[in-house]
């Protein structure tokens, strides 16, 4: 056991654990949900701290024996080998004090190992005087979460790719498939099954060109602020260092931010990117939503298409078969919207010089995240490229469609081709028959107006 002091007073801790006081103190404070930091912003703030440490050496702040210390415990953190030792809840006190704590800490205790020292020995290498230098938790956890969502964000863009790619093979597919439109889930006039398709992939694309955007202004990095935007205690070229050194290390082009003082009041940027997923789940929802429709059945439901068997889909009835791909991007995608709630509520928490509320924003967004990563391969897996079109069913909905008496309002008006259209119900007839018997239309024009090749064009190929 060792013992450890802080400004509150002292507390023993295991000497083991590379975590000091002030994590332990989390720890105790915060048993909230068992939730510890995303390994990619644990990383992150690693970066952040050995790009510190280099940067404080350059410019002579730092003894170079101890900077390397730290940049040697970095280094061997970024393996992942002391991931176990970041135990601060998500749920943790505001700004991030905390967890930069615990980091600073961890960081501080293996430097001393290095340097023959033992653990808690804060007199000669300090966790606040020596890894924190020149830092804040008030800039270090908003540039650590800008780095770790553009790193994950990094992953999930050419996910979003494959899935647009995915609907967009489905619409070639399907493009010579008439089938009934549906506008109010009423029938309507005709599309393909690969215009339906088509058009997913392009909303797909449409909201990932939203992340895109939303990613790059992440590149904005807040380091240099420290406590309120001012600066206080860093060397003048610091800020622009730090983040050279930052771009380097993680192969993105980060950027020092245009505003300090803006950069920590502000999570807008941050906000913005979540809302960007909210959309992208909306898309996902009302798509899933369309799979399951176009599934259903298969003796009372649409039956349009067939989606992959996956799983016995009862416990009691047996055959039955469930979509449950699309059922479960569906719950995904409404705990996102419900993250996105959060996070938004978060954003406009924050007061003066801060938003203090940034660790539940980062944990959300790595959370959506993580799970779109996880999730969207499965689905165009085991969902999407196994989709089977009834063809029968489709062309047996489209002939008996009364919408389609709207190709004879040209010709004989828009309430003649009401009528029509309603006595095709009544009578269940085709509209093409009823409009032969009562002379509208000669077989031949009948044959020629109601030719279902001129709904099989495909006009948009997921070229949004």
């Amino acid at each position: 056991m060792r013992t450890e002091k802080d400004s509150l007073g002292v507390k023993t801790l295991d000497d083991n654990v590379y975590y000091g006081i002030q994590t332990q103190r989390a720890i105790e404070n915060f048993p909230v949900s068992g939730i510890q930091a995303h390994p990619a912003f644990i990383h992150a703030y690693l970066m952040v701290k050995k790009a510190a440490a280099i940067v404080n050496m350059d410019v002579g702040s730092l003894d170079k024996e101890k900077g390397k210390a730290i940049i040697q415990a970095a280094d061997e953190g970024l393996t992942g080998k002391y991931d176990d030792q970041f135990l601060v809840d998500v749920f943790q006190a505001g700004a991030g004090t905390s967890f930069n704590m615990n980091v600073n800490e961890v960081l501080a205790n293996r430097a001393l190992e290095i340097l023959g020292g033992k653990k808690g020995d804060y007199t000669f290498l300090s966790p606040n005087d020596h890894v924190n230098m020149s830092q804040s938790s008030n800039d270090t956890f908003p540039t650590a979460t800008h780095i770790a969502v553009v790193l994950v964000l990094d992953e999930l863009i050419p996910i979003l790719e494959q899935l647009s790619q995915a609907f967009s093979k489905k619409g070639l597919e399907f493009c010579t498939i008439a089938k009934s439109g549906r506008t109010h889930l009423m029938d309507a006039m005709p599309v393909t099954l690969g215009d339906e398709f088509n058009a997913y992939s392009s909303s797909i694309r449409r909201a990932t060109r939203r992340i895109q955007q939303r990613r790059n202004d992440l590149l904005e990095l807040p380091i240099g602020g420290t406590a309120t935007g001012t600066g206080v205690n860093t060397h003048p070229e610091f800020r622009s260092r730090i983040v050279d050194n930052l771009s380097e290390l993680t192969s993105k082009k980060f950027i020092p931010c245009s505003d300090t003082f803006e950069a920590l009041q502000s999570r807008s940027q941050l906000v913005a990117l979540s809302g960007s997923l909210k959309e992208l789940a909306i898309e996902l929802i009302r798509i899933s939503n369309d799979l399951r429709l176009l599934n259903s059945g298969p003796t009372t439901g649409l039956a349009e298409i067939e989606l992959p068997p996956m799983q016995p889909g009862s416990s009691i009835m047996p055959g039955k078969v469930n979509p449950v791909m699309a059922e479960c991007m569906n719950m995904i995608c409404f705990h996102i919207i419900g993250s996105d709630t959060t996070v938004t509520l978060a954003g406009q928490a924050g007061q003066m010089e801060l938003n203090v509320m940034t660790p539940v924003i980062t944990y959300n967004i790595l959370t959506s995240l993580t799970r779109l990563i996880h999730y969207i391969p499965n689905f165009v897996e085991n969902c999407i490229t196994g989709i089977k079109a009834n063809e029968e069913t489709c062309k047996a909905n489209i002939d008996m469609n009364p919408s389609l008496a709207t190709l004879l309002s040209p010709k004989i008006g828009y309430l003649k081709a009401a009528d029509l259209a309603k006595e095709s119900l009544e009578k269940k007839q085709s509209v093409k028959k009823l409009s032969i018997e009562k002379g509208y239309l000669t077989e031949k024009e009948a044959n020629i107006l109601f030719d279902m090749k001129k709904f099989m064009q495909c006009k948009n190929k997921g070229g949004v």
